[in-house]
């Protein structure tokens, strides 16, 4: 039995495409082993990342860890530090295949391609037996005109929720942000394929589905043939779809007619996640974000008066080039006055290649650690609260997994609206049979990183 491992770095977006690559090498004849060593592996794939330049040391350095770990294994590179390193990993001893965005589809027939000619070159009297044709390079230019390339998945790894691919490329170009050039301009999946696709895992028991794209708010604006709204409310009509969330979303999608819509999808659970990255407007205009602090609170102000206490969650970059402390004294008080279920707070990381890199005045690291420090520090207080909010209230739970706290077994996983809850595991409770079911649990104290529960 051929055997392949595949390490995934990077987003959602690059988790699904990883997967995807899983199914097409099972689907011709190869067991999927451990990224760990302890099993021999034919084939090893590292899905790599490039979002900072600390993503790209990871990336390669992964790539060798491969090429150490599987020493006669056939290493192939994909995704965006591919795309963007292609010549200088073609030229790496380390790499086998450079596999770039949007030729991911094109897996198997280079493999095989690959491997024929090692096996005729080993058949060859004076061939060499050993790593000979190495370093296929199928990178192509995405930065315009590029369809979508239509992965699918059949299986998912997690047996709880299935993310689904609708959506790639960017057209934002923020000053901090090198996927435009790697990803390409946006490209929407067909409709067809997304609803095929979501059918297909609902009918196999997935009750929760999570859209997402790299720019999902950009979805069927290439095409014409349908918004993000029309698909969420086809999505929510498959039967088995119990729940329908969202990737991250630009405040300028959260119109009366998208918030009135979606509040009428029964499965859809009330959790937005609305990218902010910074709550001075001056700093925005640096990022060169298209939005203002005023536009963001006006959306999330729609939301709470569309939802019952919708979890807003956000994504903040501190300490971003010329970033003085009054400006992110005006992100701390912007944070608080949104009043965010959760903040995931960035340290700014240059990377080479994007406008802020180039930029004077860029702050440091002890000025951003500190201001980091400070910012989550609000962002936890702020967690605490909404969580505390919902105290006796009854959630549905989609229970997830078991996990051990202090010595103790639980049961783990989220309400719609986002919260972790922990309720404990009896000497009755089958683990198995409640793993991806439905339940109705009575919330309680604050709890690890949610909230304590009990089954009802």
């Amino acid at each position: 039995m051929k055997t392949a491992a595949i390490h995934n770095l990077g987003c959602k977006v690059n988790a699904y495409e990883a997967e995807s690559m899983e199914q097409m090498l099972a689907a011709a004849g190869y067991s999927i082993v451990p990224f760990a060593g302890q099993t021999p592996a034919d084939v090893c794939i590292i899905n790599t990342c490039a979002v900072t330049n600390i993503a790209d040391h990871k990336s390669r350095q992964m790539l060798h860890r491969a090429r150490k770990l599987y020493p006669e294994a056939v290493v192939i590179a994909s995704g965006c530090y591919a795309q963007e390193q292609a010549e200088s990993l073609a030229a790496d001893p380390a790499v086998d295949i450079v596999l770039g965005n949007n030729r991911k589809k094109d897996l198997i027939p280079l493999l095989e391609s690959l491997v024929s000619s090692r096996e005729k070159a080993a058949l060859t009297p004076d061939g060499d037996p050993g790593r000979t044709h190495r370093a296929l390079e199928e990178v192509e230019d995405i930065s315009r005109d590029a369809e979508y390339e239509n992965l699918s998945l059949t299986e998912v790894r997690d047996h709880t929720r299935a993310y689904i691919k609708m959506q790639d490329g960017c057209n934002q170009f923020c000053s901090y942000c090198i996927i435009p050039y790697l990803r390409g301009r946006i490209r929407s999946r067909a409709e067809a394929d997304v609803l095929q696709e979501v059918s297909v895992l609902a009918a196999k028991g997935f009750h929760e589905f999570v859209l997402t794209g790299i720019h999902l708010t950009s979805y069927g604006m290439d095409s014409g043939s349908g918004s993000l709204i029309d698909v969420i409310e086809k999505v929510g009509e498959i039967p088995g779809v119990e729940r329908i969330r969202l990737g991250s979303l630009e405040p300028r999608v959260i119109t009366p007619d998208f918030a009135r819509r979606l509040a009428a999808v029964p499965a859809f659970c009330p959790h937005f996640h609305l990218s902010l990255q910074s709550g001075s407007d001056t700093v925005l205009k640096r990022m060169n974000r298209h939005y203002s602090t005023q536009e963001f609170a006006e959306s999330v102000k729609l939301l709470r008066e569309t939802f019952d206490r919708p979890a807003i969650t956000t994504d903040i970059i501190v300490g971003f080039p010329q970033e003085t402390e009054e400006e992110f004294q005006e992100t701390s008080a912007f944070v608080r006055e949104i009043r965010f279920y959760e903040c995931h707070v960035f340290k700014y990381s240059r990377r080479e290649g994007t406008a802020a890199d180039r930029m004077d005045g860029q702050i440091p690291q002890a000025v951003k650690h500190e201001r980091s420090g400070r910012l989550i520090a609000t962002a936890r207080e702020l967690a605490h609260a909404y969580r505390s909010s919902f105290k006796d209230e009854i959630k549905d739970v989609l229970i997830e997994q078991t996990e051990e706290v202090n010595g103790k077994k639980y049961f783990t996983g989220l309400t719609g609206n986002y919260i972790k809850i922990y309720i404990p595991c009896g000497p009755q409770d089958d683990a198995p049979q409640l793993t991806g079911a439905i339940r109705p649990v009575r919330l309680g104290d604050l709890f690890n990183d949610g909230c304590a529960g009990t089954f009802i």
